[in-house]
Parts: C-alpha cells; structure tokens; sequence
C-alpha cells in the first residue's frame, strides 16, 4: 500500500515562495503519474498540477500557470511542487496523489488518483 507524505507548508506573504515536497514509499514510484490538489475551506477539492512517469509531461490549472513548476526526482521517490508569486488565493491545504494505474497521462480529475497524502496547509497573507 503506498503512502504520501507532504511536507513544506506554512505561512508566507504574498508575492513569496514556498515548495512543497511529497515523499511516496515503495519501489514503483517511478511507474506512476503524480498529481497535486487543494482544498480550501468550503471549497471543493480543485486540480493544481500534475506530472507524467518521467516527467516529460506536465500539466497545470490555468490558475497556476507561469507561477507553479511540478517537477519529480524518481531516484528520491519525492515529488515537488514550486510556488512562486503566491496570492492570498492560493491559500488552501495542500495534496498530492497518485494516479490509479493503469493509466498514467497526468490527469486532472480526484478520481483518477488513488492514493492521497495527508495534505499541508499553505497560507498566504496580503
């Protein structure tokens, strides 16, 4: 059974950075598409990015793109999530997913992950 745990969140203002990391346990991680979410309160749990096997393909909500790199290092079972030029907006809890095999094109929707990490919780002031 594989386990996500992220790590990274925290309190900034806005205009800063954070990156978040998810580790995953097991020996397969490089076989699965990775995907990141959020969920801010009373919201519904909403795409931010995701990321192919390789790495190769990349996929982002129009709300991130140009300020959020999802990227992956295979050898470290981690994949990353790089938050630039962080808005009051983006503040939410923060989960990354792995894609439900057999398919592995970065998918957008919560249903096409499996497992999910805990989430952190990402705040960002005015």
């Amino acid at each position: 059974q594989a386990q996500l745990v992220e790590s990274g969140g925290g309190l900034v203002q806005a205009g800063g950075s954070l990156r978040l990391s998810c580790a995953a346990s097991g020996r397969t991680f490089s076989t699965y598409a990775m995907g990141w979410f959020r969920q801010a309160p009373g919201k519904e749990r909403e795409f931010v990015a995701a990321i192919s096997q390789s790495g190769g393909i990349t996929k982002y909500a129009d709300s991130v793109k140009g300020r959020f790199t999802i990227s992956r290092d295979n050898a470290k079972n981690t994949v990353y999530l790089q938050m630039n030029s962080l808005k009051p907006e983006d503040t939410a809890v923060y989960y990354c997913a792995r894609r439900s095999p057999p398919n592995n094109y970065p998918g957008v929707r919560p249903y096409e992950y499996d497992y999910w990490g805990q989430g952190t919780q990402v705040t960002v002031s005015s």
